[in-house]
Formats: structure tokens, C-alpha cells, sequence
């Protein structure tokens, strides 16, 4: 049985990329990605997804007079697509309750930071700025706080002293798109088990 897929975007899909790649040799299997949905018009992810194949749909928010709508639009492509995952990607938008319902534990989130810390926007720099010696990268389920569901791994990289932003950016991007791929392939395999705050790989 094939385990579709939908990735949320925002912006220029680098993981989103990593994701397709892993799809295409063969490390994820029997999965698909049926649709890329972005909510910004001009995101390179879009691009990417064309190049591939694969379906791509702009939803702007601006044309629904709340999130509940906008939801309801974005939960329509999902049905329409089959979808069983999915993946935000560099997705800007707090998820509401409406996907979070239809979706429970199987939203799944990349978050350039260890959580619990440096949550939210600009995770890389709030770390580099609070002067961390380690940080990383967490791939966690998504419920209704921000950055607060069920932590599936996560990745520590090193902060130099020679450290720029950028730099340790870049060191963390580099294992996002290894662990990103690694939960879904564990999703897709049904190797993944939510107990409370707790996922247990079986």
C-alpha cells in the first residue's frame, strides 16, 4: 500500500527537495508525494515540485476571511488528493485545529532547533545569539502549540567559536534533510507509535 503524501510550503523547499529525492532512490518506499501546497505564490518549493511531476497548488490566504476557511480549502485539496501524511516543509503557518483534527499524529514538523528551545521563527539565531556550545534539529508531530508536539528524533550538530549564523544555519540544514527523511521512512514503514508525549520506534 502506497502512503500519499502532501508537503506544506512556504518558501524555497530545500527539504521538501530532499524529501523527493529520497522517494526517487528508493529510500522511502512505497510513498508518494500527491501534492505540494503552498501559501505563497512565488515559492521556488512550487518550482520543484513541477520539476518532478508532481501536483502543485497555491492556496492564498488572503482569499478566506479566517484560518477556519482557508483550512476547509486546504483540507479539500488533501481529500481530493488521497493524502495520508503530511509534511510541513519551511511551512510559515501555525497548523489550526481544523487540519489538526483531520490529521492527528500525522502532521509531521522540521525545526531547525532542539527542542524544547528556540522555539518558533528564527530558531537557528535565537540559538546562535543565546551563545548555545550545541544545537540541532527536531522532527516532532504537530498538535496545538507551537513546536510543542511529540519529538519523533532529533540531531545535535556543534557551534564554533568561528561561528557565523549562517554557518551554523547551514550545519543544521545538512542533518534536517537526513532526519526529515529518516521519520518519514519510519512513518511510512509503521515504525512510529505515539504514547503521550512519547514516540516509540518499533
Amino acid at each position: 500500500m502506497t502512503t500519499n503524501i502532501a508537503v506544506l510550503v512556504s518558501g524555497r523547499g530545500s527539504n521538501l527537495q530532499s524529501i523527493i529525492d529520497n522517494i526517487e532512490n528508493g529510500y522511502i518506499k512505497s510513498a508518494t508525494i500527491s501534492v505540494v501546497i503552498s501559501d505563497v505564490e512565488d515559492a521556488y518549493a512550487l518550482e520543484r515540485a513541477q520539476k518532478h511531476g508532481i501536483t502543485d497548488v497555491f492556496i492564498d490566504p488572503s482569499d478566506f476571511p479566517n484560518k477556519h476557511e482557508y483550512e476547509r480549502e486546504v483540507l479539500k485539496v488533501l481529500e481530493d488528493n488521497d493524502v495520508d501524511l503530511i509534511l510541513l516543509a519551511g511551512y510559515m503557518r501555525l497548523v489550526g485545529k481544523d487540519l489538526i483534527g483531520a490529521y492527528r499524529n500525522r502532521i509531521i514538523n522540521i525545526h531547525p532547533a532542539l527542542l524544547p528551545s528556540f522555539k518558533g521563527l528564527h530558531a537557528q539565531q535565537q540559538a546562535f545569539d543565546y551563545g548555545v556550545k550545541v544545537s540541532g534539529c527536531t522532527v516532532h508531530f504537530v498538535d496545538e502549540g507551537m513546536d510543542t508536539g511529540p519529538i519523533i528524533i532529533q540531531k545535535c550538530v556543534p557551534v564554533f567559536d568561528t561561528d557565523t549564523a549562517d554557518d551554523l544555519a547551514a550545519r543544521i540544514l545538512e542533518q534536517e534533510h537526513k532526519i526529515f527523511s529518516e521519520s518519514v521512512k519510519l512513518f511510512v514503514e509503521g515504525k512510529l507509535k505515539v504514547e503521550g508525549r512519547i514516540v516509540v520506534h518499533t
